[in-house]
């Protein structure tokens, strides 16, 4: 039983790297991202390919994928968001073709890794770092998890204490309450925004490369998969609500392993689809949204 909380809270942990990103372009910007798995993918193979020409430690690798995780979204955001933000007759249009937009750009990335790697897993077997597993008491955790952990949680408080205390947090939760204006104020909204990305890309990148390690290898297709899991923890959490994020993917986390452990595994994919379900239909400003959802 204990060994199965360890496994959902590490599991959770990554759920939370990845959707913190997701979330914070979301609930600020108003950008989803369908692109963001993508470059949670091409972030790890980007370190995959350096790994294998130099041999590296896990600090250096996840520095790497974080980066080209930050490169990548910030180009997605120059490249197609903001054309597409200045051509949209209006905020409804402009969400529908971002939306549209992320999943045809998140193609681009997909299709490189999957010729690359002939669609085979990849992972990071020539880095010098080794996971150790330690038994405590019967209860088997790597150091893998334990970074995870901590990483999740130091940065799920730190990014819901930033935007609740810094000037530039406060800047974007303007942003997110009323974008004109944030903007007759002063707020420099394109500035922001990069800002954003960059933070939302980092996270990817860095989501990527210690899922890598946890699993030792992973899918081109591995992002897709994700993808889903974050939208029904930010819905779960609510939308524009950090601590309700990270409520939720570890809400997520801990129903996929009771899913997997008391059934036959086949009903774990369902559970994201079942919690969206559920949240749309009793409760749907999400465990910590206002009735009234506004993107703070």
């Amino acid at each position: 039983m204990l060994q199965d909380l360890i496994n959902a809270v590490a599991l959770g942990s990554i759920y939370l790297l990845f959707a913190l990103g997701m979330s914070l372009a979301w609930g600020t910007i108003g950008i989803l991202n369908f692109a963001h798995g993508s470059i949670f993918m091409f972030s790890a193979f980007t370190a995959y390919l350096i790994v294998n020409a130099v041999k590296l430690p896990l600090v250096a690798v996840i520095l790497i994928a974080a980066i080209a995780g930050a490169v990548m979204s910030v180009a997605v955001q120059v490249l197609a968001f903001e054309p597409i933000l200045r051509r949209a007759k209006d905020s409804r249009a402009a969400e529908m073709q971002i939306l549209i937009g992320g999943i045809g750009v998140a193609g681009v990335p997909l299709a490189i890794a999957q010729h690359y790697t002939k669609s085979n897993p990849f992972g990071f077997t020539n880095s010098s770092f080794k996971v150790d597993t330690f038994d405590l008491g019967g209860v088997r955790i790597t150091s893998v998890q334990i970074i995870i952990i901590a990483l999740a949680l130091v940065l799920g408080v730190g990014i819901a204490r930033w935007l609740q205390v810094s000037r530039h947090g406060l800047a974007l939760r303007s942003i997110g309450v009323d974008p004109e204006v944030s903007s007759i104020m002063g707020v420099d909204r394109r500035r922001l925004a990069l800002t954003t990305m960059t933070i939302a890309g980092a996270l990817a990148g860095l989501a990527g490369a210690l899922l890598t390690y946890n699993l030792g290898a992973l899918t081109p297709e591995s992002g897709e998969t994700l993808i889903l899991k974050a939208f029904a923890a930010i819905v779960v959490g609510g939308v524009g609500s950090m601590a309700g994020v990270v409520v939720g993917s570890y809400v997520l986390a801990i129903a996929e392993t009771v899913v997997l452990t008391q059934t036959s595994g086949l009903w774990v994919d369902a559970v994201s689809f079942g919690l969206i379900f559920l949240v749309l239909m009793f409760r749907t400003q999400g465990l910590f949204g206002r009735r009234e959802v506004r993107r703070t």
